[in-house]
């Protein structure tokens, strides 16, 4: 009976553990590029076969956008601290501009908004890099 109102909860960690990296949403970036390079390779879509890889390659590119957004989220959320923007005064900017480019991606087949956010994500990347040296 319990078992009916048990439902999973996803999270990073609000521990919190300490733990955090920026690879995943670098990995998920360059997917949406990769898929969108795969979607123009594909030529007449009027085949079963290239419809089905079609679907697939949209629906990767989707999640991986997701992904990306979702590590965005957590980063920003989670990992920096108000006395983090001392040192970086436009994170929020850079951070908020960057998911709403995980919206661009999923919402068009375009390299060059894979690219932007490729450029968005290496960005945040540094920051986070720089902001844990000394």
């Amino acid at each position: 009976m319990l078992k009916n109102f048990i439902k999973p909860v996803y999270a990073h960690c609000d521990v919190p553990c300490g733990i955090y990296e920026t690879d995943t949403m670098m990995h998920a970036a360059a997917t949406c590029k990769r898929m969108v390079e795969k979607h123009k390779e594909l030529g007449d879509l009027s085949s079963p076969e290239n419809l089905n890889q079609f679907v697939r390659i949209v629906e990767t590119k989707e999640k991986h956008a997701q992904n990306c957004k979702d590590q965005l989220y957590l980063l920003w959320s989670d990992y920096f601290k108000p006395e983090h923007l001392e040192k970086f005064p436009d994170l929020h900017d850079k951070f908020w501009m960057a998911t709403k480019q995980c919206g661009k991606v999923k919402q068009t087949l375009s390299i060059e908004e894979c690219d932007k956010l490729i450029d968005m994500v290496h960005d945040i990347s540094h920051i986070f890099a720089d902001s844990k040296k000394g």
